[in-house]
């Protein structure tokens, strides 16, 4: 089968054409070069559709990766213009070339902070830009499907997604508890939900291979969830070190955020601390993985391997190269 990957370069692609890459043929199309994988990559941006219907001729199955996703996106409209204006484009460009299948990763942004355990059909109360257009995409490709009830339309919902040479939140979160110097915002009972990067991209080659009619959407999250303070334990067992954390109270915190808000401002940099930064890290991030649970698909890695394989990846062997990927 010819899968042709949109935004493959970045960190789930890569591990994803990884996966993929001996028992499929595959194209990436990307508005950069793939730092592994440049021999199968085209350079498109998918606010081009007649770049994107040129590039998906012969494809049979396009897996949708390429999204605006950072907290700090300027101008907030190339959030729309990438993620909902780039979903009509894919999708007219796919009609055009007769190909009937799509794999979406959208985002449990969708739903908002603090809600309860949500699952598929919660409803959408997105708080960010990012969950907005990522929402608006979704509505777009489910009335596009009512036109098209013939075509095959799976969407991934993945909560926030970590790995080795990720760059993300959660790298960030993860070097500041081993360097011992972490300083715990509430008193570290809210739970959060994460995902490490070799079940997703197992996931969507579950997806792609055992989903192949209909229009199914799915949560992906590995569970159990941990707390914050269990995050922290674990950090220090598989670094077989002591991790002190001091506690601070939700309002000083933020308070703090707004600093680095306003230094940011002032400064014109993209700060590492924000105020949005420390409302998600304070903030309850359950989502309900039931529907993958009764899916038949066992992730290949439980939460604590792919935190150990993170780890011992970036703090303990020695790097050979400095290929890094930058994500939320």
């Amino acid at each position: 089968m010819k899968i042709t990957l949109i935004g493959g370069s970045g960190f789930v692609g890569t591990r994803l054409i990884d996966l993929l890459q001996y028992d499929y043929q595959l194209k990436n199309i990307d508005k950069r070069q793939s730092h592994f994988f440049p021999d199968i990559t085209v350079i498109g941006d998918v606010r081009d559709k007649d770049k994107m219907t040129e590039l998906l001729k012969g494809t049979e199955l396009v897996v949708l990766l390429a999204a605006e996703h950072r907290d700090d996106v300027s101008p907030v409209s190339l959030y729309y213009d990438v993620n909902v204006g780039g979903m009509r484009n894919v999708l007219a460009a796919m009609e055009t070339n007769g190909i009937r299948r799509i794999v979406f990763t959208s985002s449990v942004a969708v739903y908002g902070l603090n809600k309860k355990n949500p699952d598929e059909e919660h409803p959408k109360d997105p708080f960010n830009h990012y969950g907005k257009s990522k929402w608006q995409a979704e509505q777009v490709l489910q009335e596009w499907h009512e036109g098209h009830p013939d075509w095959n339309v799976n969407i991934l919902r993945p909560t926030v997604i970590f790995g080795e040479r990720n760059r993300g939140n959660v790298y960030n979160l993860l070097r500041q508890i081993s360097s011992g110097k972490f300083l715990m915002v509430g008193n570290g009972e809210n739970k959060k939900s994460m995902a490490y990067v070799g079940n997703i991209v197992a996931f969507i080659r579950f997806l792609i291979e055992q989903k192949t009619s209909g229009y199914n959407v799915y949560n992906y999250i590995d569970k159990p969830d941990m707390s914050m303070n269990e995050l922290v334990g674990h950090v220090s067992k598989v670094l077989r070190k002591h991790i002190p954390a001091t506690h601070f109270p939700y309002w000083l915190g933020m308070l703090g955020g707004y600093g680095f808000d306003f230094l940011a401002w002032v400064s014109r940099k993209k700060l590492t601390i924000s105020s949005v930064r420390v409302k998600k890290f304070c903030a309850t991030t359950q989502f309900s993985a039931k529907k993958v649970q009764e899916s038949g698909f066992n992730a290949p890695f439980t939460l604590g391997e792919g935190l150990a394989r993170t780890l011992e990846f970036e703090f303990v062997h020695p790097r050979t190269d400095d290929i890094t990927f930058k994500t939320e």
